[in-house]
């Protein structure tokens, strides 16, 4: 990123697709990534991981492409593609030299547009996402936050996995997979972003060669289907008769809040043949389009991650060395996602944990951050930036999901000025909104069992 910001071209499609370029000739190559507004978020209440096993098959065959000659074609030009999805997302990412630019383009967007999901792909895959949810069974720290997720959340859509359970993937078939893509892969639900060594206008009419044809499936079968079938994944906005930042318009998706915890909340995963108890502490946070999200932004960087981990990993394992790792995350989406303190202690340092903890928030809520951590934090996240731009990928991942939550086209030039304009006095009122330990939902996982001490303040 130079000092001028990054300025790339955007144009929308006649289809809806939108078309991102920006071009960089310092290394021959180029990054691809086609955004798709379809993640966990739209799996059927009784089908969780159909978005993650989805993910999985979309690149393993095409209508046209047998898996074998995608890996061949791309080992060949040593190009990667991958697919990866998230609680709202689903992205396919792809990375070849500026000469294969058009060829790997359309075999992305071959994936994107005609995914076969061959019936033995589906069984292969479906056994590799089962394998991987039980190594995360048999690991207290995602243990440990799904157990966060479902006591914050409760009934929300977000307690759920995005990699679902080993029943519900167990339950998932091919059918369920190819309605998902109907549903979800819509023209006017992609972002096509290419970052590298190409011309921009070259780059929007290869786009366009490939995706401007792209019609949207017959609406009005598939609703009449999810009618008969009773799921409705994606949540019109304009039917309920909301309007959601970023993604208004009849097909935007609207993220209820969660009934937000009005006490303590404890909750344990006895994994007693474990080493190491793994600990997520927090609340439900802010979306994305919180008019003061640089403001908790830097007030989470104060807080768990400036330096050595901000202050509580200075006060809580440098200090007095009872944590593995300490750290917080704030993660703001098209709902209120959840800011969360993560930390891996012995089973015997459990509960000093959780007052370690109690104890710097209380602080915090009473006395505030101070001046000189506000403004390192503030510099931290400025400096970063660049290095956050450094490669075509990273680069391609900020102007998606620039767009994807319509933050414009500019945000790299505005971000920084965000940033420094954050006061002390805005940074403490996050934290006064976000932070307060009588109602903070706590999960342990570990080797450790809650005995009569009272962790309920």
């Amino acid at each position: 990123m130079t000092s001028n910001g990054l300025h790339p071209a955007r144009t929308v499609l006649d289809n809806g697709v939108t078309v991102i370029a920006k071009a960089n000739h310092t290394t021959p190559a180029v990054s691809l990534l086609i955004g798709v507004r379809a993640g966990a978020y739209a799996d059927p209440p009784d089908r969780e991981g159909t978005a993650a096993l989805c993910a999985r098959v979309l690149d393993r065959g095409t209508v046209t492409r047998p898996a074998e000659v995608i890996a061949d074609d791309l080992d060949g030009r040593g190009a990667s593609l991958s697919v990866v999805t998230g609680r709202h997302q689903m992205a396919i990412s792809a990375t070849c030299l500026s000469d294969d630019f058009g060829a790997v383009l359309g075999l992305a967007a071959d994936i994107a547009r005609h995914p076969a999901f061959p019936d033995a792909e589906v069984t292969t895959r479906r056994a590799d996402l089962i394998t991987s949810i039980r190594q995360d069974e048999d690991n207290p720290a995602p243990m440990a936050v799904d157990a966060f997720a479902r006591a914050l959340y409760g009934s929300h859509p977000y307690a759920r996995k995005v990699r679902g359970s080993v029943t519900t993937v167990e339950s998932i078939r091919r059918q369920d997979l190819v309605r998902f893509y109907q549903k979800g892969f819509q023209p006017h639900f992609i972002t096509v972003v290419a970052v590298g060594d190409v011309a921009e206008e070259v780059a929007i009419a290869a786009i366009a060669k490939v995706f401007g044809d792209w019609s949207s499936f017959a609406k009005a079968t598939e609703d009449k289907s999810a009618s008969v079938r009773g799921d409705k994944p994606f949540l019109s906005a304009e039917a309920l008769g909301a309007k959601v930042e970023g993604l208004s318009g009849p097909d935007a998706v609207l993220v209820p809040d969660a009934i937000a915890p009005t006490e303590r909340r404890l909750v344990t995963v006895p994994m007693m043949n474990k080493a190491q108890a793994d600990l997520a502490y927090g609340f439900a946070g802010i979306r994305r389009s919180h008019p003061e999200f640089p403001a908790f932004s830097v007030m989470n960087n104060a807080l768990g991650q400036y330096a050595i981990g901000g202050r509580l990993g200075d006060r809580i394992r440098e200090r007095q060395g009872m944590a593995y790792y300490v750290f917080s995350s704030l993660d703001a989406s098209l709902g209120a996602g959840p800011f969360t303190i993560r930390a891996g202690v012995s089973a015997d340092n459990v509960e000093r944990a959780i007052a370690s903890i109690d104890t710097e928030l209380a602080m915090v809520l009473e006395s505030g951050f101070t001046a000189q951590e506000i403004d390192e934090s503030k510099s931290y996240l400025v400096g970063s930036l660049p290095r956050q731009l450094e490669t075509n990928a990273a680069i391609a991942s900020f102007l998606l999901n620039a767009d994807f939550f319509d933050l414009g086209l500019d945000y790299d030039v505005r971000l920084p000025g965000l940033i420094q304009s954050v006061t002390l006095e805005a940074a403490n009122a996050a934290a006064r909104q976000l932070l307060d330990p009588s109602r903070a939902t706590i999960a342990v996982a570990g080797p450790w069992i809650k005995t009569a001490t009272d962790l309920h303040r």
